[in-house]
């Protein structure tokens, strides 16, 4: 699952020296034995103990690592790994030390144990996306601070709607907090997607309930409701049972109170969960009761609608202004570069609108990180003739990573004249968020640092 979850990393490569060959060699083979005379191929020890990695040569403990039917016999040096961990130290050298020569750990996965192995022999620490949580667990076990914390960093820096559902599931077993909060920032602002991917399906009961549960959930509650039945026809799976609504229900439990059905506009509650069949016809019945009559029936769901999420603006012109010639749309892209100092999601672009009266216009916004495209909506908006702003929004908020220029750009169609900005200012703060611009070479309709188009950013954080 992990393998689809997260994108293509390359392994780290720390050390470009020739012993790089042992390295690929005892992953693959632990029987490799050096020539007689290899200590004086590698100047240092670091080189030298490295090359014990994974090697039978000197050998005085072995492992027998992973579940039964995939077990992977690994040698070890108890010198070198009582370095590394307390736990092997206490293992190997405590009071209560065991005198087997061989261990058998059938909790932890060979590429796993391989992996926190190799940051003990070689100080290289190299993770991969399919392995980076057995590698935590493996880290954790055996209490080597430094890789677990590799290991949360590279899971932060993967960190997307995709998989955010997932690892909030394992940021709690692994009681890591900072992990968990930022997994809560992804879910909770892009909330849509994180509820749709297919993560979402494989998570915890508890976790599921904590998602469930969420105040600040940034969705609709059709789409909360559609998200739960497709995690219960998983579970029922998980459980083998088969995913008919009766099973559903019963393994959706008292979670389903916690979808906010009632909150639900009349047509997606009529067109959706009242024939879903997961309701009761009492349940379907009050529901409908509670939309159209004067004296509403008590429910089991909760009816108040979710807070969500407040979005910022970030403002750039200190004035605005407008002229007889200009600002006109002609097809030309109006286009700004900007970077942030933390992780927010924008959601969309404050516009202005018309000087000449009311008057509608048609705009696609577009967000893009070094060429790529990121998010892309068309709509319409309506102006009233005043100086104020108008929001556009995309689809779903875009992730934006921190110190990267991303380009936002917009191309309007309307007849009228607008307003626009001046006096732009290259670096506002915005609540705890620092964002800078930069003209961008796209722009063709004037748009610039100083003056023009897209006064606002308007994001979570």
């Amino acid at each position: 699952m992990a393998a689809e979850i997260f994108p293509n990393k390359k392994p780290a490569n720390n050390n470009p020296n020739s012993i790089q060959q042992y390295h690929q060699q005892n992953l693959n083979n632990n029987n490799t034995i050096p020539s007689p005379h290899w200590r004086g191929l590698y100047a240092t020890i670091r080189e030298r103990n490295a090359v014990m990695f994974n090697n039978d040569l000197m050998a005085d403990i072995h492992f027998v690592v992973g579940p039964p039917g995939g077990t992977q016999r690994i040698p070890g040096h108890k010198y070198v790994l009582a370095v590394g961990s307390s736990v092997f130290h206490a293992m190997f050298y405590g009071e209560l030390a065991e005198d087997n020569d061989e261990i058998r750990i059938p909790d932890v996965e060979p590429a796993a144990f391989l992996a926190m192995l190799k940051y003990m022999y070689c100080d290289e620490i190299d993770l991969a996306a399919d392995t980076v949580l057995a590698t935590l667990y493996a880290a954790k076990k055996y209490i080597v601070p430094h890789l677990a914390r590799a290991c949360v960093n590279f899971l932060e820096t993967s960190l997307s709607a995709k998989n955010a559902c997932v690892l909030l599931s394992q940021s709690c077993l692994f009681e890591e907090p900072d992990l968990t909060q930022r997994c809560w920032e992804v879910i909770e602002a892009q909330a849509e997607l994180a509820l749709k991917s297919e993560g979402f399906c494989d998570i915890d009961f508890q976790t599921f309930e904590s998602i469930l549960n969420r105040e600040t959930l940034n969705a609709k509650e059709i789409v909360v409701f559609e998200a739960a039945l497709n995690w219960a026809e998983a579970e029922c799976h998980r459980q083998e049972l088969p995913p008919t609504i009766e099973n559903k229900r019963k393994v959706l439990g008292k979670a389903l109170y916690l979808i906010r059905i009632p909150t639900m506009a009349l047509d997606e509650f009529a067109d959706g969960a009242a024939q879903s069949g997961v309701l009761t016809v009492n349940e379907t019945n009050d529901i409908f009761l509670w939309y159209t009559a004067a004296k509403k029936p008590d429910l089991q769901f909760v009816s108040k609608p979710r807070k969500g999420l407040v979005p910022l603006r970030c403002h750039r012109f200190q004035s605005c202004a407008y002229r007889s010639n200009q600002w006109r749309y002609r097809g030309r892209c109006d286009s700004i570069q900007f970077a942030v100092d933390k992780r927010v999601f924008i959601a969309g672009f404050g516009l202005y609108g018309s000087s000449c009266g009311s008057a509608e216009y048609s705009a696609k916004i577009e967000l893009k990180r070094q060429g790529v495209i990121l998010g892309q909506n068309l709509s319409k908006y309506f102006s009233d003739g005043s100086s104020n702003t108008f929001p556009v929004w995309f689809e779903y908020p875009v992730q934006i990573e921190p110190d990267t220029f991303y380009t936002a750009s917009v191309v309007l169609d309307g007849n009228e004249l607008s307003y626009f900005g001046q006096e732009g200012m290259t670096e506002v703060q915005c609540g705890r968020v620092t964002v800078q611009f930069q003209c961008s070479s796209d722009s063709t309709n004037g748009t610039g640092v100083q003056g023009g188009q897209i006064p606002e950013l308007i994001f979570y954080a």
